[in-house]
């Protein structure tokens, strides 16, 4: 039988309503789904994006940390900060059988488990850390004793928020 035009219109009409309430709910659901997973991600790629600051310091043959245009040796670094040192390692007096193929380490005691644990070779060494997330002080020294002065082989790292 043939339906006349006006009831394939009120047909439709009643399709698209049944319908319409579902689609709203799955365009609502994709808006919400993208916008968590844009949340998630931006601040993450923004991490890994910046590029960390270079610092460069020597640990040097007698037995102390330098940087250059300082004195007394500090780093000042922002927390959470990610940070490339440039270590160059000059050999001291003697090398420490407890730590073999090290002419110094580049230790923060504190912060061992996150990485601030570094075994360092005679020329350029070169890594990547990334700054405590509370602010803060923390000694840097020499776990590997390196000869006369060994004791005192240490400098300061400053964290501010």
């Amino acid at each position: 039988m043939m339906e006349t035009r006006k009831a394939q219109t009120e047909r439709f009409k009643q399709e698209t309503m049944v319908a319409t309430p579902n689609v709203r709910r799955y365009r609502h659901a994709s808006w919400v789904s993208l916008f968590l997973l844009v949340a998630i991600i931006v601040p993450s790629l923004y991490t890994f994006a910046q590029q960390p600051r270079v610092i460069q310091i020597t640990a040097d043959k007698d037995n102390t940390f330098k940087v250059a245009g300082q004195k007394v040796p500090v780093i000042t670094v922002k927390a959470n900060e990610v940070i490339k040192f440039r270590v160059t390692g000059h050999k001291g007096t003697e090398m420490d059988p407890q730590h073999p193929g090290c002419i110094h380490t580049f230790t923060v005691k504190e912060l061992k488990d996150q990485g601030w644990d570094v075994c360092l070779k005679e020329g350029m060494n070169e890594f990547v850390l990334v700054a405590p997330g509370k602010p803060g002080e923390f000694k840097i020294e020499c776990m590997a004793k390196c000869g006369k002065g060994h004791d005192d082989m240490g400098m300061k790292l400053t964290v501010t928020e």
